[in-house]
């Protein structure tokens, strides 16, 4: 899509008004929506943002104690900036970051797209973690009644996600298996 003020570059700024019951939307580039004092984010600082997502005060004088050991950044940086410096730094500051994405996406795990079958298979894999996740659950708690209806409904998953190259073990094997 190309900016729709100056016709030349494409609309990285995508604007939604709605007054009176009227929708209308504007795209612009990133020149023509910093000329019209918008920035990325529609006015908001991003760097506010973070702000007032480690508010707290332990938070802060702790924020420059640790760094990036590839790029430098501490979190007070990043606070700062409004912006993560390099891939490492989700992993350096995992625990302090992972509240605030939560908080603004709402998850901590990407959910981009997939393609077709692919995303069908990614998404029974998804459920079929979970339904693991659940039974391991169910049997600390030793609900053996729910983990039974888990079992099953796992193993019907299993057989959906299987390749139609690699056919089911027979129960001989899965015993020899077992035994191994």
């Amino acid at each position: 899509m190309i900016c729709e003020k100056c016709g030349k570059q494409p609309a990285t700024t995508h604007i939604t008004r709605i007054v009176g019951g009227h929708r209308a939307e504007q795209h612009l580039c990133a020149a023509c929506a910093k000329k019209q004092g918008l920035d990325a984010l529609g006015g908001f600082e991003l760097s506010g943002i973070w702000n007032s997502l480690f508010a707290e005060p332990s938070v802060r004088e702790q924020a420059d104690a640790v760094t990036c050991p590839v790029c430098g950044n501490s979190l007070g940086d990043i606070v700062r900036s409004g912006r993560v410096g390099c891939p490492s730094c989700y992993i350096t500051f995992y625990d302090r970051l992972l509240p605030s994405v939560q908080r603004i996406h709402g998850k901590a795990q990407h959910a981009g797209k997939l393609p077709g079958v692919a995303g069908e298979r990614a998404r029974l894999m998804a459920k079929l973690e979970e339904l693991k996740q659940e039974l391991r659950d169910k049997i600390n708690a030793q609900e053996y009644e729910e983990c039974a209806a888990l079992r099953d409904r796992i193993r019907e998953l299993e057989e959906a996600v299987r390749p139609a190259a690699l056919p089911a073990p027979k129960p001989e094997e899965q015993e020899e298996e077992e035994d191994a």
